[in-house]
């Protein structure tokens, strides 16, 4: 009788300890894809502030170029598809994009010494590149925790909870190798 006793004992301290394992577990995954989505959310921020400099740069281009109806056009539509990009990868595509399209109406508005001396144009120039900076920022942070995330859900005995409770990996938001130079947005006046 005592044996039994003991024997279940032990048993009932084995299934508690590895309830509290799992437990243990699935909260840091909890927090781990929480820590993630905040991050992404933060990216997330940052690009549609992006998005909201586009329509006044584009207006005060346009009161200067107007002729150069192509860049701005493809400016505009390059601001909707990173406005309508779902998830990382689409995101990241579309911001490449658009970083593209912006550095041909910079260099094209090289061409307009009076644009590059307006207020308006080196206001929203500096807040671009203010929020570029901020870009980059929320995109390292998201990929850190995103790394973290995915390495916790694919290393033991963590990936059998994740597989158990289908956790999914994260994308990383990446820069294309055109989009990783700096953003050239530093304009002064002509002599």
């Amino acid at each position: 009788m005592l044996v039994i006793l003991i024997v279940l004992i032990v048993l009932l301290a084995v299934v508690i300890g590895a309830g509290l394992l799992i437990l243990g577990i699935y909260n840091g995954l909890i927090r781990a894809r929480v820590r993630s989505r905040e991050a992404w959310a933060g990216i997330d921020v940052q690009l549609k502030r992006r998005a909201s400099l586009i329509p006044n740069l584009v207006e005060t281009v346009k009161g200067y170029a107007a002729h150069e109806k192509e860049v701005l056009e493809n400016v505009t539509r390059a601001r909707a598809q990173l406005e309508q990009a779902g998830g990382a990868a689409q995101a990241a595509q579309a911001d490449n994009v658009l970083t593209s399209t912006l550095r041909t109406l910079f260099a094209v508005s090289e061409n307009y010494p009076d644009l590059k001396a307006n207020e308006n144009f080196l206001a929203v120039q500096k807040e671009l590149a203010d929020v570029e900076e901020k870009v980059a920022f929320a995109r390292q942070f998201y990929n850190r925790n995103v790394m973290d995330f995915n390495t916790r859900i694919q290393v033991f005995p963590s990936v059998i909870i994740a597989n158990m409770f289908n956790f999914e990996r994260f994308e990383f938001f990446e820069a294309e190798e055109t989009a990783r130079e700096d953003v050239q947005v530093s304009f002064t006046p002509s002599n």
